[in-house]
């Protein structure tokens, strides 16, 4: 497959093998969050954006595994490096029983394990003085552990506080924070003494009130701020172990916060001392044309949680946060993964070695301006840092009927909160696979037309 001349060619998604393949799955599986019944054929031809499936249809993969691909498919810039590496058995190890190498020095090392991508994480993560890493296995144990180290850190602290509209994972820790659709949460027991407070998106939110509808913001200051026993609230802040934040929410709908919102959570957790905790999970690694999101923002985040683009979990912050007493952190693969390490540190090697960062939020800037020059009026809203980047529309029906109409043409996208698309293409895109994908997105939106009927 050329990269530089492939287009989608896709004939009556699902085809019958991906029916076959699908049944099959699903004969022995729970049921989970399979958004379209796209089935990727490992064996055929794919490269960054392009995939074929087990049906032979080429697709345009403007989701990249909701970003646990960064790079899309069998992309030279990652697999080029992979192949000079002889894989071995086992490739997962008890990677914080046991200490592994590639060589007889970290600096001869054949090609980067676990102990290089936590340096390098460290490195990307320096703004904020963050030296101490936690590898994991998914995000949610990145956040579970985030958790963790603030409760160690912040002792005897009972309250954490959390914003409506976020998802940080499915763990009983995490989904104690969770705060998006009921059906993540419903009968399952949480944590006590989270605090939750609303989200604020508005674009014209001024902070006083009087601007906008967030429910942040009220007359007598934020809802934030109003809690806190020495503002005439109820909770100590002393006793507060963590705020957690999604500088960007995912799940809840690629929901930006305002200037005004961030810059309170940025003194409130400043003044009393708070730890924050930033969940970066689908935010992060390149995705906004920053490392991390938070970059773009006013804040200083305490501890990191990084997953997804890493193909690890992470977690990531300063030595005097993480607990200093063996064995109150462990994980028997959390640390082995050796393909994984090698993923995550060759995938932040590469975001630095083509400069995908700036080629991130170029690419953004182009498909934002597609997007809004082609817009018809029932699209309300296009927003978006880097590549990562959100269409709303006015209903949720017109919503699902467009990505629908899109995967007929065979671009693969993603609907996430109850009315937004969101378009995740790989950070080296280029060009002309912006204005392909954008321009058959634009046409799926044109055929759903004024009434949406969703299959």
């Amino acid at each position: 497959m050329d990269r530089d001349t492939a287009e989608p060619d896709a004939d009556a998604l699902p085809g019958p093998n991906a029916e076959r393949w699908v049944n099959f799955h699903q004969a022995h599986s729970a049921p989970s969050e399979y958004s379209h019944e796209f089935v990727w054929d490992v064996t055929r031809e794919a490269d960054g954006p392009f995939v074929t499936d087990v049906d032979g249809n080429v697709l345009l993969d403007f989701t990249c595994h909701i970003g646990a691909a960064p790079l899309g498919y069998n992309n030279e810039k990652v697999l080029g490096k992979l192949r000079e590496f002889d894989l071995v058995e086992p490739m997962k190890i008890a990677g914080q029983d046991m200490y592994f190498g590639a060589g007889p020095t970290p600096e001869e090392s054949a090609l980067p394990g676990s102990s290089h991508l936590m340096e390098k994480l460290t490195e990307v993560s320096s703004q904020y003085g963050m030296d101490t890493v936690f590898l994991s296995n998914s995000g949610a144990e990145a956040v579970e552990n985030a958790m963790k180290i603030a409760h160690d850190h912040r002792a005897p602290a009972k309250y954490g506080v959390a914003f409506a509209g976020s998802f940080h994972g499915r763990t009983f820790g995490a989904l104690s924070i969770t705060k998006s659709k009921e059906v993540y949460t419903r009968h399952y027991p949480q944590i006590s003494g989270i605090e939750t407070v609303p989200f604020c998106d508005d674009r014209g939110c001024d902070g006083t009130g009087d601007a906008c509808d967030c429910g942040f913001f009220t007359g007598d200051g934020s809802q934030l701020r109003s809690a806190l026993a020495p503002e005439g609230g109820h909770i100590n802040p002393d006793e507060i172990a963590f705020l957690v934040l999604e500088p960007i929410q995912g799940v809840g709908g690629y929901r930006f916060p305002s200037d005004a919102f961030v810059r309170e959570v940025a003194a409130v957790t400043d003044e009393y001392d708070i730890p924050l905790v930033v969940d970066e999970i689908q935010s992060g690694v390149g995705r906004t044309g920053e490392i991390w999101a938070s970059d773009h923002y006013p804040i200083e985040p305490d501890v990191i949680a990084s997953a997804k683009a890493l193909r690890v979990g992470a977690t990531i912050s300063r030595s005097e946060i993480f607990p200093s007493e063996k064995n109150r952190l462990g994980s028997t693969f959390g640390g082995g993964d050796l393909l994984g390490s090698m993923m995550g540190a060759l995938t932040l090697e590469a975001i630095e070695e083509y400069d995908l960062l700036a080629n991130a939020t170029e690419r953004g800037e182009q498909a934002k301006e597609l997007l809004r020059d082609d817009a018809p009026d029932h699209v309300v809203d296009v927003r978006g840092k880097g590549l990562m980047l959100a269409v709303e529309f006015d209903t949720p029906e017109r919503r699902t009927a467009v990505v629908q109409e899109s995967l007929k043409r065979g671009l693969l996208t993603l609907g996430c909160g109850k009315k937004t698309i969101r378009l995740l293409p790989p950070l080296d895109s280029s060009e002309r696979e912006i204005e392909l994908g954008i321009g058959i997105f634009c046409d799926a939106i044109e055929a759903v037309g004024a009434s949406p009927k969703a299959a």
